[in-house]
């Protein structure tokens, strides 16, 4: 940067502020804290249901030279090695609390390994340890911490929504890939990555990322000066094409050990984790990019769960769906069920069945109700779905089923004769599968879901882009927990269905 340049920055920036509040340590000391309560509630609690207050005693059988050690003793030693398995396993690292499942699988992993290697020890040392404390120790600690973990997540999640408890990042590429990136990380603030500033080779000092109010720093070589500026705690390369070499290398050599952080941010987008594998090569930090797979064992896991879950659910709710046939019935002409022949799995097609929310002729009804709206010059913003706030074609009872999903509920039947999935990409119509962009496809490989990320991410507000890219997201980074996820997410939308739901 030229010394013309500096005082432009100075005016238009608070001056440098280095003192930050650390807020990763004062979030993983809270949750040392919640672990430990949560701990001592667990043992100590589930050893007086099991043996009362009386001082029971655990023994070794071979040895009469070493003394009954008190269970009280023991739930203490269990407390505080339980803690330290946590803390090795970095349960608490800034790098995995706020979103994704890395923390709660650290919290589960570190607990289930300690309790088998207690099992391990007392089989070979003899000690005597009533099994039914371990028993229910285990599956109860590892509930309230993931429950407690859970309430400590909500907190954080609402506090990034402001900002707040997030690395303040500055980033450092292309004018494009820091506008993408940005835009993204704008997307989830949840993830914890507060954009603060950015530096470009394009030496813009004035000025602010296109389509945002986050200020220009200059160019590269201002790094350094940009983070003091901006309280900046986190660099991150969005891209090195217009970089020096040795550019990204001099970056994380000022960075303060421990304080300040350099993140890599790959042009990938919707890559999962564990897709995703990083391997040294000469030096070079190579990210393998596995192609997305489906084996037969997880085609198997996700079709069992399917069909217990749906025949469960239709068996639970039948009260409920009989309920809803006589209502469609009863008030207004048509029959109670909507048949419609959607794109499935492969490409084929399918029958897919809803409770009729619409008239009679609605299908006939559709072609000249979209005219009606190019012609008033109304834009649905999705060029590929018709979506109307107000739809006329919709019946009143109709309007509140869709509002709480209702009317999808016939579609568990799909499930059942294995035509569709719990969750799964949206099933197309034949006519939009006739507008697909090449790449869309890839959307074929699972079957289609009666709910899935693009249900529980926006629904009807989403654009047509979006939508793609949530389908797609999820098509190439299946998990089983991840259905969980969205099924858990879906039920609660379903009962508050905000503004989205039409």
């Amino acid at each position: 940067m030229t010394h013309e340049q500096q005082p432009h920055i100075s005016h238009t920036l608070p001056s440098p502020v280095r003192t930050r509040t650390d807020w990763r340590r004062s979030y993983a000391r809270r949750l040392w804290i919640t672990d430990l309560l949560a701990l001592i509630w667990v043992v100590y609690g589930t050893q007086i249901a099991w043996f009362g207050l009386g001082s029971a005693q655990l023994s070794i059988r071979q040895d009469d030279r070493i003394s009954e050690v008190s269970y009280w003793a023991f739930s203490t030693g269990l407390v505080l090695v339980w803690m330290w398995a946590l803390t090795w396993s970095d349960s608490r690292s800034h790098r995995v609390i706020g979103t994704g499942f890395a923390e709660y699988v650290r919290v589960g992993e570190s607990s289930f390994r300690l309790f088998g290697a207690i099992a391990i020890i007392a089989f070979l040392t003899q000690i005597e340890i009533a099994r039914g404390f371990l028993l229910i120790s285990l599956p109860m600690g590892i509930l309230v911490l993931l429950f407690t973990r859970w309430i400590w997540r909500q907190w954080l999640v609402a506090k990034r929504e402001t900002g707040d408890y997030s690395a303040r990042v500055l980033l450092v590429g292309s004018v494009e890939s820091v506008t993408q990136i940005a835009r993204e990380l704008r997307r989830a603030p949840s993830a914890g990555y507060h954009v603060v500033g950015a530096c470009t080779p394009s030496r813009q000092v004035a000025g602010t990322i296109p389509g945002t109010d986050i200020p220009m720093m200059g160019t590269v070589d201002a790094v350094e000066r940009a983070m003091e500026l901006t309280s900046a705690d986190t660099v991150a390369v969005t891209s090195t094409d217009e970089l020096p070499p040795s550019k990204v290398k001099q970056i994380s050599w000022n960075l303060q050990a421990g304080k300040e952080h350099l993140v890599l941010a790959p042009s990938i987008l919707d890559i999962a984790g564990p897709r995703l594998h990083t391997r040294p090569v000469a030096g070079l930090p190579l990210i393998h990019v596995e192609t997305p797979r489906f084996s037969k064992g997880q085609l198997f896991v996700k079709r069992m769960m399917d069909l217990v879950v749906s025949v469960l659910g239709v068996i639970v709710i039948s009260p409920v769906l009989a309920f809803l046939a006589i209502t469609v019935r009863l008030s207004s002409a048509g029959p109670v069920l909507f048949r419609q022949t959607r794109i499935g799995r492969g490409g084929r097609e399918f029958t897919m069945l809803k409770f009729r929310t619409m008239v009679v002729n609605a299908e006939d009804l559709l072609e000249n109700l979209q005219r009606q709206r190019q012609e008033a010059g109304i834009d649905s913003g999705n060029e590929v779905l018709f979506k109307m706030k107000n739809d006329p074609r919709v019946t009143p009872i109709g309007r509140i089923m869709r509002k709480f999903s209702l009317d999808e509920l016939p579609q568990l039947l799909n499930v059942i004769g294995g035509s569709m999935s719990l969750v799964g990409p949206r099933p197309p119509l034949a006519s939009e599968v006739e507008r697909y962009a090449d790449h869309v496809h890839r959307r074929f490989l699972v079957k289609p879901g009666i709910t899935g990320l693009w249900q529980v991410s926006g629904r009807s507000t989403l654009s047509w882009e979006e939508t793609v890219r949530l389908d797609l997201s999820y098509v190439e980074n299946w998990t089983l927990l991840g259905d969980c996820v969205i099924l858990a997410k879906t039920a609660k939308a379903a009962i508050s269905p905000g503004e989205s739901a039409h």
